[in-house]
């Protein structure tokens, strides 16, 4: 199933980690490890952050894909389900709309 994960990177250890120059290595070394999809890194709630789009076969994959952004900075991490087009097309609205409006 395709999720967005979010992560929020607090100030530090996040500031030393820029500072010896080691935070774009420990940044690589995580997504080479997850694959996400697609990486986007911004500002989230006034601190640093990414969105993540990853693929997630089994609820059990959801740890080896946060503990990396935990144990390296202290990271939030959360999920959200993403569905494409064509995932709300197969859904099937019409019905739920006739069984629950």
């Amino acid at each position: 199933m395709r999720m967005l994960m979010f992560v929020t990177l607090p100030t530090e250890p996040f500031n030393s980690f820029v500072r010896d120059g080691s935070a774009g290595p420990r940044i690589g070394k995580i997504l080479e490890t997850i694959k996400p999809e697609a990486a986007y890194f911004t500002e989230m709630a006034g601190q640093r952050g990414g969105t993540l789009v990853v693929d997630v076969k089994d609820a059990s994959a959801i740890p080896a894909l946060a503990e990396p952004w935990y144990l390296t900075f202290e990271a939030d991490v959360e999920f959200r389900v993403a569905m494409t087009p064509e995932d709300l097309a197969r859904s099937n609205l019409g019905a739920l709309g006739k069984t629950w409006g």
